[in-house]
């Protein structure tokens, strides 16, 4: 794709050749591809580089630097020089200059404690004026200070082959220019002299000759400074053996790869100290023959350093049986590198590029960007991506130059760069060039991306062969960003990567072979507002302000919407998982209650209107250290010999440290004499032997442990004897002088004498014991005791039991003797008592911890028996869960594996062998809550009814929803495949089941997911559910445009535009009364001449007629032969009509009615399409007034019915009787009565009288709209503008003008008592066939509500009654609309003036009824 979007953009340049390698981001050429270009076809990239950068320099005062820089390019490029990032100025500095090559040359370094003007980092600079500008890496110039010696060499003795350390401290930087004399004279190079890298020297293996007086010298240029002189004494050798001691231990380095390391591990003692080395536990080869080499005085030195060489380096130095240790770590940092550098990219105006930069380092470098020398700032249009990479987005002429990524650590820096060259678009070849897209819309506006829709040129209308270029911008940036359709003919694309809440404008290029044509009209789009919540709190810090408080403080995040409300402080010790929160208004809170010298974790999230924001990372914090609050543990005393005894114990629980413990506090003394205490201090060893004591002397110890912060408790007094005299403990114990047992019926009594001979030590006695053999099971007990009981026996078994007393050197003979335990003749036993004191602590959201306590048991509770516990728990969800157990020894258990948010009863027994308890009371338990674990089920989608761009999305619960939900959230795209932060966000709050999506595009296919959410965080995703919306053909929303009645079409006489077929304009009353008069008159003349015509027809016929008339809701069908049918008596020209005859039905509401249709095809004139779809937006808009929630199926079913007109001749306007549906809600039948007419009279009663609001949900436009519809008739030969196309066959009518829910206002009640007549003349239809079969209106099945009142509205001709029409009024009318059609109502016609005209209309029909009579 990117490579033929850089085609059409290169145009005619034969660009083709510029992609003879992949293209990168944003189709920008790369430099492999220059060797393909001509000098005539486009610009070359040009070698602008470094030849030579400079380097980090130590120097010293008074001493002349250079600095080496050198640039290469086809024109001799101009170096400058930056200093600490300013330039420096070369022409009038004197000590300064700057060499032909570009280096840098500082005469005479100046350097002093207050001024130093040639330290620091300086960096070389390279521009050719019409190219660009490039940037060396820095180097840093180092003076060496004035020469100082922080510490001295001091006097020192060594013994002769023995080792010794002089020390001798510089600064850093004057390491270097270190020296060592003896006697004032240069030291000999040997391997036993070793100086390190500090400048101490290191002695080993001394002789006489190392005898003398030494000095350090420092040459920091001028004459040497020297230090103090020290003598060395060499002693001779020691006989006696002396204690190992380390006089130089090694300390941690840090080194760069390839340089050595050193670490010292002087030791001294006698023996000669033995010295080896460890890496990571691994023993190191140090035989000479590698990289790691063993110097004299036990000195490792590493050659050659790499990375792999970082870790913990050991010194072991032993001794006879001394041993010491010392560690020391290694680190190697390394400089950056680049493990791939930029590319030189072509690329054009409004396109997005990346120059790619990776490189490594330890410690990671950090990346920044520079253009033409100077520092890129990102913003919206700079980005680094990646890590490291910098994009461009919308190039603009003024990007072109020199990019360069300049990486940097500890260590060092790096720098490397590419250029950029934007290229001109070649110009158009000879041919047409499309013109402007049309119709460049924006069918989907999310909160960060947009969907463009547009039609192809008029130049070009199939647009097959086209490619599209869409170009954006925010509103008031210069800087143009493109994106091209990805496949030629395409006509839609998406822009992502927008900002929330922002304008952007955007136009549209059509592309064919010959180049870009025009561009569309700028399209401005505002991106949706993003419910913005919180981001993170900035510059969170966790301190400890007690050993039992931490104070966290943040600051007000820099992002959201709205207020904060307030902050949730979260925290969790340490290697937990249960964290705690707390609610806090402020910026800062201290948390109490907290563990003694352990760490925690904390984390802020600020809350505003919209919920939770964006968590702060973690911060820890370790709580102040205290003195220890516990003891040491397991105190043992061991009696040496007759003056020394042995302490060893284990430190305080970790839980009770309060901190690190830094040494232990032993005090003693004499059982006889408790006042006279003494103390000693040890280090943080576990064991101290006290030597010196008394013989044959008891004593008693304890061991408190210290911290920082002081002493903690000690333990309890612990005694024991010194020997009387030194025994032997050169041999084991002899076997003991005698042992005895004394079975019982679960135990056996075991007790015994010393060995005979009191002269070895006897450390304790070890016991022996098992069926029929001794080895089962041992105890082992102290040397003063001398009896003991074996418990948890069986009874009636026979039991071997050994004795052996035993020291340091082994355990002796032993002795032994066999038991028999009694017979168990105890009767069956009582049932134990249940714990007490069951409690559930609830850990998270799958385990409950139960603890609970045994009053059978000691105080301490202390378990020493073989009882056990036995655990029960269920939930009452469902009722019949069954129990699960599980068995404890212990006072508590742990409860996994349970369902979150659940409530579980627990209940424990306890069981000691053939004894039980009852089960005890019972504790209750609901575990945490857990993100839902399963996405919300059943979920449907359907098209809300009258509303085609609205539709409801229902759903149920997840079936694991783990919490109670606080709401979902539904996705929804056109593109199923599409990243889910492409979909557009619906939230749903609370947990409501259904929710209403408005404003879809229609005749497109969405798809659909809902996520649940509960306090815990988010659930799954349900799987998506696609849904189309209807065709814009079938309705349309709110804004349709108006029907389009055609050329022909004239507006009616009146005006007609109320909502009632009133005139607009008010008429006077005079006016009005001669409208009706003449048409009254006319109506007389015409109904005489139908009464003669009627006159002539048969008796018999007048009586089909009667009983056809009878019915009031009969069902209409036609007969087979005209003869039978005799049409109303009012109808006029009623040849080219007929009726069927009316039958009786007992079902006032019925189900079907038929009417009379055309023959064929050519009896109906069609009419145009675009009036049916006009007709249908009509029908659509008024039901997008109606209450969202309360939406009648039937009126969405009713909305597609075909209409239906009856064709007339073209005649003067005559009293024509139009036939309209009635609509109802509750029973949703139509009933189509095509003789029956509103008696003006019953309907003015009606709206007088009737109980129920005569609403309409249309708007005054709407149902102007509609009136004139109906009302108005064409000058041509075609149907009323209320007339559709044909129904197809077996379909549903559609009413000639569909009212909405409740009784007709239109046709019902007309505005003037003779208005029903003033029907326009109909064009002339071919005739009427009577045989043709009849069509039936299909009905509508409803709902079940009962009607709650039915008025009828007739007239009477010929002195006989008219089956009446009903007029179902709804149950619920909407009050708002109903008010309006009151007003209208009211406004039409005066009740006065409307009561004198009725009553001359009576008139006239009694004169009519005397006509046809005689």
């Amino acid at each position: 794709m990117a490579a033929r979007r850089a085609r059409r953009l290169l145009g005619s340049l034969c660009i083709a050749l510029l992609f003879a390698q992949p293209p990168p981001s944003g189709a920008a050429a790369r430099s492999g591809s220059r060797s393909l270009l001509t000098e005539s076809l486009v610009r070359t990239f040009t070698p602008f580089y470094f030849l030579v950068e400079p380097v980090d320099v130590l120097s010293v005062r008074g001493a002349s630097v250079i600095m080496n820089c050198s640039a290469h390019c086809e024109s001799p490029p101009r170096i400058e020089w930056k200093k600490d990032g300013t330039f420096l100025n070369l022409v009038s500095d004197d000590r300064r200059q700057l060499l032909p090559d570009g280096s840098l040359l500082i005469n005479a370094v100046v350097h002093s404690k207050h001024n130093k003007p040639d330290e620091g980092y300086y960096q070389c600079v390279a521009t050719v004026d019409s190219l660009g500008t490039i940037v060396s890496r820095t180097a840093k110039l180092t003076v060496a200070g004035v020469p100082r010696f922080l510490s001295q060499p001091e006097a020192a003795a060594v013994r002769r082959g023995g080792s010794a350390v002089l020390g001798c401290e510089v600064a850093a930087e004057l390491a270097p220019l270190l020296r060592w004399e003896r006697d004032r004279r240069p030291l000999p190079p040997e391997r036993r002299l070793l100086q390190l890298p500090g400048g101490a020297l290191l002695l080993s293996n001394a002789s006489d000759a190392d005898a003398g007086l030494y000095r350090c010298a420092l040459d920091a240029g001028g004459a040497p400074k020297y230090s103090e002189e020290a003598e060395l004494t060499v002693l001779p050798g020691a006989e006696e053996p002396q204690s190992l001691a380390l006089l130089r231990p090694p300390s941690s380095l840090s080194r760069l790869p390839g340089q050595s390391a050193l670490f010292p591990c002087l030791a001294a003692g006698l023996p000669a100290p033995h010295i080896r080395w460890t890496k990571d536990e691994q023993q190191l080869p140090t035989d000479g023959s590698g990289r790691f080499q063993l110097l004299p005085g036990g000195t490792l030195q590493i050659q050659d350093v790499s990375e792999a060489d970082a870790g913990t380096f050991t010194c072991i130095a032993e001794s006879g049986n001394d041993t010491l240790e010392a560690q020391a770590e290694l680190t190697v940092q390394v400089p950056p590198r680049f493990l791939k550098s930029p590319v030189n990219i072509y690329a054009h105006e409004s396109m997005d590029i990346v120059f790619e930069c990776e490189v490594t380092g330890k410690p990671p470098p950090t990346v920044r960007w520079v253009k033409n020398g100077d520092v890129v700032i990102p913003s919206d249009y700079f980005k680094i991506v990646k890590e490291h990479n910098l994009q461009v987005l919308g190039l603009v002429k003024s990007d072109e130059g020199f990019y360069q990524c300049i990486a940097e650590n500890d260590v060092g820096n790096a720098q490397a760069g590419a250029q950029l060259i934007i290229l001109d678009l070649a110009p158009a070849a000879a041919g047409p060039l499309p013109s402007a897209p049309r119709d460049v819309v924006a069918t989907l506006v999310s909160t960060r991306f947009i969907r463009l829709t547009w039609r192809p040129p008029a130049s070009d209308p199939q647009g097959d062969n086209l490619t599209y270029s869409i170009f954006y911008t925010k509103e008031g940036i210069n800087r143009e960003r493109v994106e091209n359709t990805s496949r030629a003919g395409e006509t839609q694309v998406m822009i992502q990567n927008l900002m929330p809440e922002t304008v952007y404008v955007f136009r549209v290029v059509a592309q064919n072979r010959h180049g870009p044509g025009e561009s569309s009209a700028p399209l401005k789009v505002a991106t949706q507002p993003e419910v913005q919540l919180p981001g993170p709190a900035p510059n969170i810090r966790a301190f400890s302000s007690s050993p039992t408080s931490i104070t966290v403080t943040w600051e007000t995040p820099l992002s959201g919407n709205g207020d904060i409300q307030n902050y949730k402080l979260y925290y969790m010790e340490k290697g937990q998982h249960t964290e705690q929160d707390v609610d806090v208004g402020g910026l800062s809170h201290t948390v109490t209650g907290l563990k003694k010298f352990t760490e925690y974790s904390f984390r802020v999230v600020a809350y505003n209107k919209h919920g939770p924001g964006v968590s702060t990372h973690d911060v820890a914090a370790r709580t102040l250290s205290d003195v220890p609050s516990a003891p040491p543990q397991n105190l043992t005393l061991e009696v040496r010999n007759s003056k020394s005894i042995l302490l060893q114990w284990q430190p305080p629980p970790a839980g009770t440290q309060s901190g690190q413990i830094t040494g232990y506090k032993i005090r003693y003394r004499k059982v006889s004499r408790k006042s006279d205490v003494t103390e000693s201090v040890g280090g943080t060893q576990l064991s101290q032997l006290i030597e010196g004591l008394e013989r044959g002397t008891e004593y008693s110890f304890r061991v408190a442990a210290m911290t920082v912060n002081g002493t903690g408790p000690a333990t309890d007094w612990v005694s024991a004897e010194t020997f009387e005299s030194d025994l032997d403990e050169s041999r084991v114990p002899e076997v003991p002088s005698s042992l005895h047992v004394r079975p019982l019926v679960t135990s056996i009594v075991v007790s015994w004498t010393p060995p005979e001979n009191q002269d070895v030590v006897v450390r304790g006695y070890a016991i022996g014991y098992g069926i029929g053999s001794p080895h089962a099971q041992t105890i082992k007990v102290d040397y003063k005791q001398r009896y003991y009981t074996i418990e948890n026996l069986d009874p009636s078994s026979h039991y071997v039991i050994t004795l052996k007393a035993f020291n340091n050197v082994g355990e002796g003979i032993p002795l032994y003797e066999s038991a028999v335990t009694r017979p168990h003749s105890v009767p069956d036993p009582s049932p134990m008592m249940p714990p007490v004191g069951v409690q559930a602590s609830i850990l998270s959201h799958d385990t409950i911890r139960i603890t609970w306590a045994d009053n059978s048991l000691p105080k301490n509770q202390k378990i020493t028996d073989a009882r056990f516990y036995t655990v029960r728990w269920k939930t009452n969800i469902p009722a019949n869960t069954k129990y699960k157990t599980a068995n404890a020894t212990t006072l508590s258990y742990l409860v996994t594996g349970l369902k979150p948010n659940t409530l579980y009863e627990f209940s424990v027994m306890v069981t000691k062998g053939r004894r039980s308890s009852t089960w005890s009371m019972t504790a209750h338990g609901t575990t945490f809550e857990l993100v839902p674990t399963s996405p919300p089920k059943d979920v449907t989608v359907v098209s809300k009814e009258g509303k085609p761009r609205t539709i409801i999305v229902n759903w149920q619960p997840p079936s694991e929803a783990n919490g109670k939900i606080t709401g979902y959230i539904i996705y929804y795209s056109t593109d199923v495949n599409a990243e889910i932060h492409d979909w557009v966000i619906e939230p749903v709050v609370g947990n409501r089941l259904t929710h209403q999506i408005q404003e879809l595009t229609l005749d497109t296919p969405y798809f659909f997911k809902i996520q649940a959410r509960n306090s815990k965080g988010m659930g799954p995703m349900s799987e998506a559910v696609q849904f189309r919306t209807p065709k814009a053909s079938g309705s349309a929303g709110k804004g349709s445009r108006p029907m389009d009645l055609g050329p022909d079409y004239k507006p009616p006489l009146g005006g007609s535009n109320s909502p009632h077929g009133s005139p607009t304009s008010p008429l006077d009353s005079n006016m009005l009364l001669v409208i009706i008069v003449s048409v009254g008159v006319i109506t007389i003349v015409i109904v005489v001449i139908v009464a003669v015509f009627c006159t002539r027809r048969t008796t018999s016929h007048q009586k089909k007629k009667r009983a056809a008339c009878k019915s009031v809701n009969g069902s209409h069908k036609y007969k087979g032969n005209s003869k039978d049918v005799k049409p109303p008596d009012l109808w006029i020209h009623h040849e080219r009509l007929e009726l069927k005859p009316i039958d009786k039905s007992p079902d006032p509401n019925p189900i079907m009615t038929d009417t009379p249709i055309p023959r064929n095809s050519q009896d109906i004139t069609p009419v145009d399409n675009s009036m049916d779809s006009n007709i249908h937006q009509r029908r659509n808009s008024y039901r997008g007034h109606e209450s969202e929630d309360s939406m009648s199926t039937l009126a969405g079913r009713r909305g597609m019915r075909p209409k239906m007109m009856m064709p007339f001749d073209s005649q003067p306007p005559q009293p024509v009787i139009s036939a309209h549906p009635i609509h109802s809600l509750d029973p949703p039948h139509h009933h189509f009565h095509s003789g029956s007419l509103a008696s003006p009279t019953r309907s003015f009663l009606h709206h007088q009288l009737s109980p129920w609001p005569l609403g309409s949900a249309m708007s005054h436009s709407d149902r102007a709209d509609s009136t004139e519809s109906v009302r108005n008739t064409p000058s041509t030969d075609t149907m009323p503008a209320a007339a559709p196309e044909l129904p197809e066959p077996e379909g549903p009518f559609l009413p000639a003008e569909e009212e909405p829910p409740g009784p007709p206002t239109a046709h019902v009640r007309p505005s003037h008592p003779l208005k029903s007549f003033a029907v326009p003349a109909v064009p002339a239809g071919g005739p009427f066939d009577p045989a043709l079969p009849s069509t039936p209106l299909l009905a509508q099945q409803g709902g079940s509500h009962p009607l709650q009142a039915v008025k009828t509205a007739s007239i009477g001709t010929l002195g006989r009654s008219r089956p009446p029409m009903p007029v179902v009024v709804p149950s619920a009318p909407e009050p708002q609309e109903s008010t309006r059609m009151l007003e209208d109502s009211e406004s039409s016609y005066e009740p006065d003036e409307l009561t004198k005209e009725m009553a001359h209309l009576e008139g006239l029909m009694k004169d009519l009824n005397a006509i046809t009579t005689a």
